[in-house]
């Protein structure tokens, strides 16, 4: 007996309310690029140059104790978190682990050797047990090059999927698709920017991650609204879309759940080192399902669709045509 999250019939009308679906995605997005602006986004020392100190000690972690010892070598900017792994937790292993942020020094390329000994001192004064497992350095002119990549990387695959979709389909797919894909990257880039999630470098491949999830629960769509364009020549469109994404709701239902239990508990087991990365994927899913169906198939609804019937019905469809998802 096969699992079957959507039953085969399903009849729901997706577009009882297209306005409000696209009007609250666009009211997303301009609440997201406003909030952008005014609060920015947390960088990590990937964009913004500095160096990260992870500790590790035999004592629990005293915050308020670093930050004193370290305050009269005038750093700057510093930040002080204590890590905490729940996998470790749910084993009963106690750790005492601390990440420590320094802003990149004025004038210099990273920390210095001769800062960074003094940095090791002052703690060791603090907690003589304390160990430095790991030290990475940025210098700003490296995480300026970073920024200027990770902007270029995520609008050339953006590009890429305009031009793959248009060979592929048509211009008005083409558009539905890339305008999911646009609103998919901006809400994740706005709920970063209102939590100050840390964003560095892996919430980039994260990004990059969504624009093929959400491409890929768009294609499916698309490819089964064409082989529906061939097949019911007399149909009106929005129930033609409609028929389409009921007959692919299960596949896109259960790939999204499959997903979002494996991400789910990589962000709950998979300790503080892949949160933010783990927290972009989950969120990235979710708006990416959202888009597929409520955003670019809206969109293909409101361009309309040229219905070429110089293939006969019969040949509709390609290889998968008549796989159950």
């Amino acid at each position: 007996m096969r699992l079957k999250m959507v039953p085969s019939d399903t009849k729901i009308d997706f577009f009882a309310a297209p306005m409000i679906t696209l009007g609250a995605s666009a009211l997303a997005m301009v609440a997201s690029v406003i909030f952008f602006f005014m609060f920015g986004l947390n960088y990590g020392i990937d964009f913004r140059g500095g160096t990260t100190i992870r500790t590790d000690s035999e004592v629990a972690v005293d915050i308020a104790g670093y930050r004193a010892a370290l305050q009269p070598l005038n750093l700057g900017d510093v930040t002080i978190t204590k890590v905490v792994d729940p996998a470790e937790q749910l084993q009963g292993i106690e750790s005492h682990v601390a990440q420590i942020r320094i802003q990149a020094q004025e004038g210099a390329e990273s920390v210095t050797n001769e800062v960074i000994t003094k940095i090791k001192d002052a703690l060791t004064k603090v907690d003589p047990t304390m160990t430095f497992p790991q030290i990475d350095s940025v210098g700003p002119k490296v995480s300026g090059e970073l920024i200027q990549t990770a902007v270029i990387a995520v609008l050339l695959s953006i590009g890429a999927v305009l031009f793959y979709i248009w060979l592929r389909f048509e211009w008005q797919f083409s558009l539905g698709a890339v305008i999911a894909l646009v609103h998919d990257v901006t809400l994740t880039i706005g709920v970063f920017s209102i939590l100050q999630i840390k964003f560095d470098l892996a919430i980039i491949a994260a990004l990059l991650t969504i624009v093929g999830y959400s491409l890929n629960d768009t294609v499916v769509v698309f490819d089964r609204v064409r082989e529906n364009l061939r097949k019911y020549k007399k149909m009106g469109l929005k129930e033609l879309l409609n028929l389409s994404i009921n007959e692919t709701l299960s596949r896109t239902v259960m790939t999204s759940v499959t997903t979002l239990i494996a991400l789910i508990s990589l962000f709950l087991l998979g300790g503080d080192v892949i949160h933010g990365f783990v927290f972009a994927m989950i969120w990235g899913v979710v708006v990416g399902t959202y888009s597929s169906v409520f955003v670019a198939s809206a969109i293909l609804l409101r361009l309309g669709v040229k219905r070429d019937w110089s293939k006969e019905a019969n040949k509709a469809g390609g290889q998968y045509a008549d796989i159950d998802a």
